[in-house]
């Protein structure tokens, strides 16, 4: 082989490795945004609003459970602890 041939191989296997490696790296990005969330809207839903034991007695411990179901069709995920507020007296 030529010197020139050589040379043009070589110069030409560069810019082949930079795009197949951008392209790689492209491809990555799509994938790991690919199917997050289902591609719906999550829709939160509980069995009961209020639960009311009536009066208590104090040092009584009472206990109850609430049913929590998502209604859309995306993925429900939580950000942050759910908020759950104790009213007293209503």
């Amino acid at each position: 082989m030529s010197k020139k041939h050589k040379e043009q191989r070589k110069s030409f296997s560069w810019p082949l490795v930079v795009f197949g490696g951008i392209l790689l790296i492209v491809a990555a990005f799509f994938f790991a945004n690919q199917g997050g969330d289902g591609g719906g809207t999550p829709s939160i839903a509980v069995d009961q609003q209020k639960i009311d034991y009536g009066d208590v007695k104090f040092n009584v411990n009472k206990t109850f459970a609430i049913k929590v179901t998502n209604n859309g069709d995306g993925i429900l995920r939580f950000k942050e602890e759910p908020y759950i507020e104790v009213l007293e007296g209503c």
